[in-house]
């Protein structure tokens, strides 16, 4: 199959730009098939992880992780890593090698902490801090701002932890003070990863036994990793326990990471190519943790072809190559327990459902309405501007298809998600399509835009006036 695969490069585009960047629209030309395969990004939730973890491991020998994300998100990790003291060597399209300091290692004077808008950075970071013998303020960019945190505040206080938002009901900024935190037995009444991560991080400087329950199955990313330095770590579908305080961790993967591809990013990839008549894409190396491929789940129902090949590892993370083509897609419906499962997708269900035959419905999805943007009035009003036959409901939509999808001017809402999502829905409509905050793309995907293009896709970014 031709196209561009290799190693994922980014580029000095808008698309990977900081939050400050100057605004940039995207703007989108439908009627053309995706053909090709692109290797895409290493996933940004492991980023996170592997560079935190790596600060804790123990020994002289760095951690070197490949294919580590280059998205903004990631870069805040990493900038807030190195102000707490860690040393990081290298650059994400290349080679990162990270020198641990040990499980206690990150003590140290007071510190403020920029966020950016990353919100999986302020929720790890809580957990970790708060059991590092230091004071610390967690600051965040004005969308961050917006989403709550008592969802980790409240958790790590019942761990002992001193932290506080210091924002209206529970918003960052987060203050807090490092301590020795105590095991606890915690039942948390959303099924997030990034909370329960944070609790796994405290725990491993508090006394004694943490459990972690879930009302859902989430993505265990940090179990597997934890799994890898051989922490005292058990979990399953709906639970995690350790038992602290950990005092030494062995060096994840034995000291050397693979970060697979963002399923996450992927996603955009494969629902376009599964509604864009004559496509067919192939993506290597692809992540596919059990608490993230409902993406994958979702097209199957949906009638697309997805193939999984390859199956391997790396660090206790299940990766494949991934391939689909154009199909035509019958309506779904959508709700627990597999909405855990395609959180960060779901915008994409309502544009699979712009176009696929029947009423699509998702349900049980309140969540979204919690992100960088209140996602699910976002994708409608921007779907509805296209001619999409589609209504929000308090927690998802419904759509009826299928549709003809019209060009138009719209607004990305500052998420990149919804950008990126819309893009996917302007690759299917006729005429342009011009979406305005498309600089935040590189929030989780930088090389989106390339990457579309070197499936042959007619699209490009546009300074902003």
């Amino acid at each position: 199959m031709a196209g561009s695969e290799g190693r994922h490069r980014s580029v000095a585009t808008p698309d990977g730009a900081a939050p400050d960047a100057p605004s940039a629209t995207l703007v989108v030309r439908g009627g053309r098939p995706l053909r090709g395969s692109i290797r895409v990004p290493g996933d940004k939730s492991i980023s996170h992880r592997a560079l935190i973890l790596g600060a804790l491991a123990d020994g002289p020998e760095p951690t070197c992780i490949a294919g580590l994300s280059a998205c903004a998100d990631v870069r805040a990790t990493r900038r807030a890593l190195e102000h707490l003291g860690a040393h990081i060597e290298g650059e994400p399209d290349g080679e990162v090698r990270i020198h641990g300091r040990g499980p206690q290692g990150l003590a140290g004077p007071p510190v403020r902490l920029d966020c950016q808008d990353s919100g999986t950075t302020m929720r790890l970071l809580a957990g970790l801090l708060a059991g590092q013998r230091r004071r610390f303020r967690l600051e965040a960019a004005p969308s961050l701002q917006r989403r709550p945190m008592n969802r980790v505040v409240e958790p790590l206080g019942r761990m002992g932890a001193e932290l506080r938002a210091l924002g209206e009901a529970g918003r960052p900024p987060l203050e807090g003070e490092g301590r020795a935190l105590r095991g606890a037995d915690l039942r948390l009444p959303r099924a997030s990863a990034q909370v329960g991560s944070a609790l796994l991080l405290a725990a491993l400087n508090a006394q004694g036994e943490t459990r972690v329950h879930y009302p859902a199955p989430v993505r265990d990313h940090t179990e597997r990793l934890l799994a890898a330095m051989a922490a005292p770590i058990a979990w399953d579908a709906r639970s995690s326990t350790l038992v602290g305080p950990v005092r030494h961790l062995a060096r994840p993967g034995g000291g050397a990471i693979t970060v697979p591809g963002d399923l996450s990013s992927a996603a955009f990839l494969l629902c376009a190519a599964a509604i864009l008549p004559g496509s067919r894409i192939r993506l290597p190396g692809v992540g596919i943790n059990p608490g993230r491929t409902g993406i994958l789940d979702i097209l199957r129902a949906m009638g697309a072809p997805v193939a999984v090949s390859g199956w391997r590892q790396s660090a206790g993370e299940p990766l494949a190559d991934l391939a689909t083509a154009a199909a035509e897609l019958a309506a779904i419906g959508l709700g627990q327990p597999l909405v855990p499962r395609a959180i960060d997708e779901l915008p994409l269900l309502a544009v699979l459902g712009a176009r696929a035959r029947g009423r699509t419905v998702l349900i049980e999805a309140g969540e979204l309405r919690l992100k960088e943007s209140d996602r699910i009035e976002a994708i409608c009003s921007g779907l509805r501007r296209m001619g999409a036959d589609i209504v929000a409901t308090e927690a998802g939509f419904i759509v009826e298809g299928p549709g003809e999808l019209r060009g138009a001017e719209l607004d990305g809402r500052g998420d990149h998600r919804i950008v990126m999502a819309l893009a996917v829905a302007g690759l299917a409509a006729t005429g342009e399509t011009r979406i305005r905050g498309a600089e935040r793309i590189g929030d989780s995907y930088p090389g989106f835009v390339e990457d579309l293009v070197g499936l042959g896709a007619q699209v490009h970014l546009e300074p902003s006036d």
